[in-house]
């Protein structure tokens, strides 16, 4: 079961006509949102982008049912939804390079039992140079 931190009507909204989006205060200091394309998709749930509380919008789907999205809000939900989410961890920069000759056979030896040292981590983040671009180490 969902737990609201508030129900609240939607004539307490204000809206945001730049933002497309109307809006409540939230205690955190940013504010609840939800737009006309989710209230007319039935969605009832305004969310704080800043936080995790949430509030139930209470509103006629009548008044939204027949809502038409715009060309700037498809836009602007189209680029949301086609952003990659990736949950691996990243893959080293394509101009991270070790320093010096050796350096790299040393930094690859034993990884399995180095990787749970802190201390031989933080030195071996200190070896790593990260160029700009360049081949030069």
């Amino acid at each position: 079961m969902v737990s609201y931190y508030d129900e609240l009507e939607i004539e307490d909204f204000a809206w945001d006509d730049v933002a497309k989006v109307y809006h409540y205060p939230c205690p955190c200091g940013d504010r609840f949102e939800i737009s006309k394309a989710q209230l007319r998709d039935g969605e009832e749930i305004a969310t704080c982008p800043s936080c995790s509380l949430i509030v139930r919008v209470v509103y006629d789907y009548m008044d939204y049912e027949d809502y038409e999205t715009t060309d700037d809000e498809e836009g602007d939900e189209s680029e949301e939804e086609t952003t990659p989410t990736t949950s691996t961890s990243p893959s080293p920069a394509p101009n991270a390079q070790i320093a010096g000759a050796g350096a790299e056979e040393e930094a690859c030896a034993d990884v399995e039992t180095r990787t749970d040292d802190p201390a031989i981590l933080s030195k071996d983040l200190g070896n790593l140079n990260l160029g700009k671009g360049t081949n030069e180490p």
